[in-house]
């Protein structure tokens, strides 16, 4: 009887082990399987988030391109400012059209008129 009860107990204690290990195997099984879809998901994170930085890049480009753009046509708007004549400038030229006043000129016409009508009244 003690060899058919150690037999027992040694069968007992196979069993039990077999059992851990088929519960172990599905435990790593599990894990590997969830390391797996963990895995996958970030590469395709990754290769998401590399499509997003590629456009935001793209788009940085443009907008250097666009802002040196405006940079030159605020050059050439700053060179052309300077042609313009100043404030002080247009007041110097109105002082003297208003000394000249040109609008008091007579024509060639209102001279020979009145020299005509100079030599009539003698």
């Amino acid at each position: 009887m003690a060899i058919e009860t150690t037999q027992q107990d040694a069968s007992y204690i196979l069993n039990e082990v077999v059992n851990r290990l088929r519960s172990l195997e599905s435990k790593y099984n599990l894990i590997t399987e969830k390391t797996l879809l963990i895995n996958k998901n970030m590469i395709d994170e990754y290769k998401s988030l590399s499509r997003h930085i590629k456009i935001i890049e793209s788009d940085i480009k443009e907008i250097k391109l666009e802002v040196n753009k405006l940079k030159e046509i605020i050059r050439e708007f700053a060179k052309e400012f300077d042609s313009y004549a100043r404030k002080e400038n247009v007041k110097v030229l109105e002082k003297y059209i208003n000394l000249i006043d040109p609008l008091k000129f007579v024509t060639e016409d209102d001279v020979k008129r009145i020299v005509k009508e100079v030599i009539k009244s003698e």
